[in-house]
């Protein structure tokens, strides 16, 4: 029998306007300790995001989202954060913050592959 393994996602989302609390999930992030996992998966639906908000910059949401993958992947480019270990970037990047790109709460959960685990909840929670 092949063994779980602990991890942790949130879903990150499209705030514009965080005063009305208003969002739209466009990705999500995985850590899964064990196996020194942490990814992330996104889609910029540009029509649906324009549709529910009206004009919004996608070159900067482009840009924070691959901020974001940077960070995951522990590369010099993802700054001092991206140094860090990975449950650490993992806790920076799902940190509240009160702007355009948000995390939800993190949720945990039992996987065999954390691969499969964060397509399955990119394909539930934000396709």
């Amino acid at each position: 029998m092949q063994e779980r393994h602990l991890f942790e996602y949130a879903v990150i989302r499209v705030v514009p306007r965080v005063e009305r609390e208003e969002f739209l999930n466009v990705g999500v992030i995985l850590l899964c300790s064990s196996r020194g996992f942490l990814q992330i998966r996104y889609t910029l639906n540009e029509a649906r995001l324009q549709a529910v908000f009206g004009k919004l910059d996608m070159e900067e949401l482009r840009a924070r989202l691959q901020a974001f993958e940077k960070v995951c992947a522990g590369r010099r480019e993802g700054g001092p954060i991206g140094q860090l270990g990975t449950a650490s970037r993992f806790r920076w990047l799902t940190a509240n913050r009160s702007t355009i790109l948000q995390t939800s709460p993190v949720h945990p959960g039992l996987c065999l592959d954390p691969a499969q685990t964060l397509d399955k909840l990119h394909r539930d929670l934000v396709v």
